[in-house]
């Protein structure tokens, strides 16, 4: 199909074959364009630019948009914004078809008003929204780092940036990249203060929810520092973060028991509950015993002895814990085991052990520097 290709054309010539093309799609625009209807002609062409779907190759609506995006820009500052929003929500909208390509012709627009300046932003929150919708994270940028340079640059209020940061983890959640995801909402939550965490609580209550449910988080006493989830003491969900972050097993079963019909409203299994908190339990105990008889993680973690060696496999898979099964003494013997919490203790039990580092260090460098001298003496004989 052949397109009109600008080149060394005026913009009013442009504009008129573009409005030409876009009327063999079904539309109704008028092709005598001048200086004083440019404005109002080009957005009529926007308002109509989704008829270029139909029945037209993807590389065509690109090089269509592409178009319009060059005629855009030749627009003053005001007229400028207007369009870009306009055509970032006409992308955005639908029922997520062809949701690829309309990925990448977002992502051109962001670069076409350059990320840096501040009207990008309006684009990359329709960039994360359209992800979000269509599930698909791949085609735009969505580091952290870059999201808070970027923020900078656009000078935004501490609502817009809790819009994109909102966005940004909707849009991760939705694709499955909870690791990211959870890295945001803690930056998310993590800009509210005392007196605006009230505002924060649905976002905190969805934090703990995600990371409860997620299988590949088992370190969360980070979340009980932040201060819209300290707004929520004293509520069931800060309690059931509690025991996810220092409790054991029978403290779950027992919350549990009294409150079935509240982790059910959560949407969380309660098999899957147990099998984390059954893994933290392990972690927890395994920090003061390096031996654990296999009565005491029957008792521990309800179950039978036949249990306990594939219990112990899906734990090391973890990566929490380091440890093997000792058959003949019937024990789990632990070599390493992930802290639960990073508290006053942890952080003098560290001082201890770097001290006695130093100490050994020192040790060594005196013993080398003795054989040293004793060589040089040798070799002086």
């Amino acid at each position: 199909m052949s397109l009109p290709a600008f080149i060394n054309v005026p913009v009013n010539e442009q504009l008129s074959e573009l409005c030409v093309y876009v009327n063999t799609k079904g539309a109704e625009l008028p092709v005598e364009v001048t200086q004083a209807n440019q404005s109002d002609i080009l957005v009529r062409v926007i308002s109509d630019i989704d008829k270029v779907w139909k029945g037209t190759d993807d590389n065509d609506v690109e090089y269509v948009f592409n178009s319009v995006f060059s005629l855009v820009l030749y627009e003053s500052p005001e007229v400028i914004k207007r369009l870009v929003e306009l055509l970032t929500e006409k992308l955005v909208i639908g029922n997520g078809e062809r949701a690829a390509i309309r990925l990448r012709i977002l992502y051109n627009l962001f670069n076409g008003v350059e990320p840096e300046k501040r009207l990008a932003f309006g684009v990359y929150c329709g960039m994360l929204k359209l992800a979000c919708k269509t599930k698909n994270c791949d085609q735009i940028p969505t580091d952290l780092d870059m999201v808070r340079k970027w923020s900078g640059l656009w000078k935004l209020t501490k609502d817009e940036t809790h819009h994109v940061l909102k966005l940004l983890y909707d849009a991760l959640q939705e694709c499955k990249h909870s690791e990211a995801s959870s890295k945001v909402m803690i930056e998310l939550l993590g800009t509210y203060t005392t007196d605006n965490a009230s505002k924060a609580r649905d976002d905190a209550h969805r934090c703990i929810v995600n990371t409860l449910a997620d299988p590949n988080i088992y370190l969360m006493d980070h979340l009980i520092a932040l201060r819209p989830v300290k707004f929520l003491e004293g509520e069931l969900i800060h309690d059931l973060l509690t025991i996810f972050v220092s409790g054991k097993l029978i403290d779950y079963m027992e919350f549990q028991k009294a409150n079935t019909d509240f982790v059910k409203s959560l949407g969380l299994s309660h098999e899957e509950n147990i099998a984390k908190m059954r893994t933290l339990t392990l972690m927890s105990m395994a920090v003061d015993n390096k031996d654990l008889p296999f009565d005491l993680v029957i008792k521990e973690m309800q179950m039978s002895e036949d249990e306990v060696e594939g219990f112990v496999i899906d734990v090391v898979r973890t990566k929490m814990v380091r440890a093997k099964i000792d058959q003949l003494q019937r024990k789990v013997v632990v070599s390493f085991s992930t802290h639960r919490t990073f508290g006053k203790q942890q952080w003098m039990l560290l001082r201890e052990r770097l001290e006695q580092w130093e100490r050994n260090l020192g040790q060594v460098t005196k013993g080398l520097e003795s054989l040293n001298t004793a060589i040089s003496q040798q070799t002086a004989q």
